[in-house]
């Protein structure tokens, strides 16, 4: 029993050790979640301007890595009010009743040249679908701007139909009026100390 014992010990002191991935933070004034949909022929952009995040990542070790994102639907900006407010509506988002959008991963795994598939739950609304994002990694770097600090970016670009999410009921959607398919940028620009 000694023996098995040691050769156990034996082995785990053998094990690469690392620790797990460091929890980063979003500079928020550089991240950002951006959207694109049609209206008729004019494509209509905007953004959510209030969102946090719990973002732990190693490009070493991918496995070690989280993605968490919360997205207050309130905060939608597409630099008109009135259009802002229909969103905000039942029509659309129905802000009111659900007030958040929320991402949380459960896989990260390498896909070569720098990027990353973040397999994870999306949930808009009342509906959870499970999707995969591929994340460009940038790199990361002494800030600049601060010494001590790291600085690190990715971003990915994603295709959803909102229609799927019950962001509508379709009506605009049959007039003509507004597009289904949105296409999402989320940028993100992470901080941590060295």
């Amino acid at each position: 029993m000694k023996k098995i014992v040691l050769l156990l010990l034996f082995f785990v002191a053998l094990a690469p050790i690392h620790a797990a991935a460091r929890q980063w933070n979003l500079d928020t004034v550089h991240t950002n979640f951006f959207f694109d949909v049609k209206h008729t022929y004019a494509t209509v952009r905007g953004q959510f301007m209030d969102f946090s995040g719990d973002v732990y990542f190693d490009p070493d070790h991918p496995e070690e890595s989280r993605f968490e994102f919360a997205i207050k639907v309130n905060s939608v900006d597409t630099k008109v009010g009135k259009r802002d407010t229909h969103l905000r509506s039942p029509d659309f988002f129905d802000a009111a009743k659900y007030p958040l959008i929320t991402f949380e991963s459960a896989r990260v795994v390498s896909a070569g040249d720098n990027k990353y598939i973040v397999e994870g739950t999306l949930t808009i609304k009342d509906v959870s679908r499970d999707l995969a994002l591929e994340f460009v990694y940038h790199g990361q770097k002494d800030n600049p701007l601060k010494p001590g600090e790291i600085v690190a970016g990715l971003d990915t670009r994603l295709t959803i139909d909102r229609l799927a999410f019950n962001v509508g009921d379709g009506k605009f959607y049959k007039m003509g009026v507004v597009g289904k398919d949105v296409d999402i940028l989320l940028t993100l620009e992470l901080l941590r100390d060295r």
